[in-house]
C-alpha cells in the first residue's frame, strides 16, 4: 500500500504543473509587454512638462507616483518607457543569437581554419568590456538609440557562438550525424536541420540571459547618459534624471529601478526554467 502511493507521489509531482515562482514571473513579463504595447496609447504625451506641478509626492491627485522637477508624471514616465528599456535588449538578445547560431554551428561543424578564425574572433570580443566599449563606440560615432543596438548584438554574441560551438561539436561525434552524411545530405541541412534542434536548449536559455543582461547593460548605458537622448522616456534615463529628487519624491528612482531588477531577474528565472523543460523533453526535435 505504502509502495503505491509512493509511486502515485512520484507521478503526482512528474506531472506538477508550473513552478508558482515561474508564474509569478511570467506575469510580471506579461506586464512588461503590456507596457510595452500599450504605453504609447495610454500615455502619448508621457514627457510632456508642467513646470507648476514639479516635484509632486506620491499619491497627488492625478499623479499616483507624483511628478520630477521638470512636473512629467513618472507614472507616465514609467510606463512609457518600457518600450524604449525592453524593446533594445530584445533585439540585443535574438541579434546575438542568430549570430551565435550562424558563427557557432559553421565553427562545430566545419572546424579546421574556419573554426579556428571565428574563435580569435570571439576570443578577442570576449576580452572588451562591454560597458567600456559601448561608451567609446558610442562617443566616436555620436551614440544613438540602434548604434547601441547594433554595437551590444556584437558584443553580446560571443557566448552564443562558444555555446553553440560546443554543443555542435558534441552532436557531430553522434551516430545520427554519421548516418546523415553516409546519405550524402547537404552540409547545411545537416547542421541546420539535424544538429541545431538538439542544441535548441543551450540557445533559448542563452538568448533569455542576454535579454537580462542587456536589459541591464542598456539602463547603464542611458544612466550614463550614453544609450537614449535627454527627454526619452527610459528606465536607466530616468534613475540618472531623478537622483536630484532622491528626497522629494522617492518614487521617481524606486519604481525603474525595481522594475529592472524585476524584470531581469523573472527573464532569468523563466529562462532557466525553459531550458530545464527543452532539455528533458530533448529540444526542439
Amino acid at each position: 500500500m505504502s509502495a503505491s502511493l509512493g509511486a502515485v507521489g512520484v507521478g503526482f509531482r512528474r506531472r506538477r504543473g508550473v513552478p508558482v515562482t515561474v508564474v509569478v514571473c511570467l506575469v510580471v513579463l506579461a506586464a512588461a509587454f503590456l507596457a510595452v504595447v500599450l504605453g504609447p496609447v495610454l500615455y502619448p504625451e508621457a514627457t510632456k512638462q508642467d513646470i507648476l506641478s514639479s516635484l509632486m509626492p506620491a499619491g497627488s491627485p492625478g499623479h499616483p507616483l507624483g511628478t520630477d522637477e521638470l512636473g512629467r508624471d513618472i507614472l507616465a514616465l514609467t510606463v512609457a518607457g518600457a518600450a524604449s528599456a525592453l524593446v533594445g535588449p530584445v533585439c540585443v538578445a535574438v541579434g546575438s543569437m542568430l549570430l551565435g547560431i550562424l558563427l557557432g554551428t559553421l565553427a562545430g561543424y566545419e572546424r579546421g581554419p574556419l573554426d579556428f578564425v571565428i574563435s580569435r574572433w570571439t576570443d578577442l570580443l570576449l576580452a572588451l568590456p562591454v560597458l567600456l566599449a559601448a561608451i567609446v563606440v558610442s562617443g566616436v560615432f555620436g551614440g544613438g538609440y540602434w548604434t547601441t543596438v547594433a554595437l551590444l548584438v556584437l558584443l553580446f554574441s560571443p557566448s552564443d557562438i562558444r555555446i553553440v560551438r560546443a554543443g555542435v561539436l558534441e552532436q557531430s561525434a553522434r551516430p545520427y550525424i554519421e548516418a546523415a552524411q553516409m546519405l550524402s545530405l547537404s552540409r547545411w541541412r545537416v547542421m541546420f536541420r539535424h544538429i541545431l534542434p538538439n542544441v535548441s536548449s543551450l540557445v533559448i536559455t542563452n538568448a533569455m540571459l542576454n535579454v537580462a543582461f542587456a536589459l541591464v547593460a542598456f539602463s547603464s548605458l542611458s544612466f550614463l547618459g550614453v544609450g537614449v537622448p535627454p527627454g526619452t522616456a527610459d528606465w536607466g534615463r530616468q534613475l540618472t534624471d531623478s537622483r536630484s529628487i532622491m528626497f522629494d519624491n522617492p518614487a521617481a528612482v524606486i519604481v525603474p529601478a525595481v522594475l529592472i531588477i524585476a524584470v531581469a531577474c523573472a527573464v532569468n528565472l523563466v529562462g532557466d526554467w525553459l531550458g530545464q523543460r527543452l532539455t528533458r523533453s530533448g529540444g526542439l526535435a
